[in-house]
């Protein structure tokens, strides 16, 4: 039995969801999991539908079917086959907490991805990640070379066909063309609890303020530093009696759960852009949740 799941956005309207599913009913498909959200402020309906197909109805004939159906109401969907693994680049500089723990959750099953290649600016984790059986490229990048470094990225990207560019604290900011050609294809993880303590050292700042409340920021990257649409937060409570070193230990340790919580949604199509924000569905029975992604 395959296991397929439909994505939708559109204007809000009535008749959406009796559509979607008479639709699946009538292709003799058995929805298991639905999540629907109607945003009030944009006007835009999201749906993610997850659902089997008991009478071998393939996606292409799906999405042949849908396309008559889905006009009127101008919808932009797509199905995906859940057993489809997406195939993902992560790139990385000098610190690599986040690209171990990617490395293991994907080694276990916990992330539904395929690892096609590992960028970095440095050498650092070149055997963890040959020894992982995964394509390790070195690119330097520098104020010089920078344009011929990012084509030679998106040369591996493209070569491996990969659908996900991850940023593993990689430490170098992309310029605004690479950005808007992967919209909605490059997640980063960002060191500290959007909006506030920006830049290279916010666990410094954090601790210079004596804050109580640290985290990270797992968002999609845009043309503007830091202030790409987020996917997933989470915090970690600290005291006075802490260090600044304490404060690095335990947000390398909530960056990695933020991190790979995003990846999660991302490639079972959880999460939805919705202007500067996002929508992101809680995840379905029998996936990990993010409890156990924690």
């Amino acid at each position: 039995m395959t296991k397929y799941c439909l994505t939708v956005t559109c204007r809000s309207t009535r008749g959406i969801v009796a559509t979607v599913s008479s639709f699946l009913a009538e292709q003799g498909c058995n929805i298991t999991d639905s999540s629907q959200f109607d945003d009030a402020e944009t006007g835009y309906f999201f749906m993610r539908i997850s659902f089997t197909s008991e009478e071998g109805a393939d996606l292409g004939s799906l999405q042949q079917g849908f396309a008559e159906l889905a006009t009127p109401f101008d919808m932009d969907y797509a199905f995906h086959d859940e057993a489809q693994k997406m195939k993902v680049v992560i790139m990385v500089s000098r610190f690599g907490h986040c690209l171990n723990d990617l490395l293991y959750r994907v080694r276990i099953g916990a992330l539904p991805v395929d690892v096609v290649a590992v960028i970095s600016n440095h050498m650092d984790y070149q055997k963890v990640v040959v020894n992982a059986d995964i394509p390790f490229y070195c690119i330097k990048v520098t104020k010089e070379n920078k344009p011929e470094a990012e084509a030679a990225i998106m040369k591996v990207v493209e070569d491996t066909e990969a659908e996900l560019i991850v940023l593993a604290r990689y430490m170098q900011i992309l310029s605004d063309e690479m950005c808007q050609k992967m919209s909605g294809r490059i997640i980063n993880i960002h060191h500290s609890f959007l909006p506030s303590f920006k830049g290279a050292n916010p666990y410094k700042q954090a601790y210079e303020r004596g804050v109580k409340l640290i985290g990270a920021t797992s968002h999609y990257v845009t043309a503007d530093l830091d202030e790409g649409s987020i996917i997933e937060q989470d915090i970690v409570r600290i005291t006075h009696a802490q260090s600044a070193s304490d404060y690095v230990s335990l947000g390398r340790d909530v960056e990695s759960q933020v991190l790979a919580r995003a990846i999660h949604a991302h490639p079972h199509h959880r999460a939805f852009l919705n202007g500067n924000t996002t929508v992101v569905f809680p995840a379905s029975p029998g996936s990990f949740s993010s409890e156990r992604m924690g």
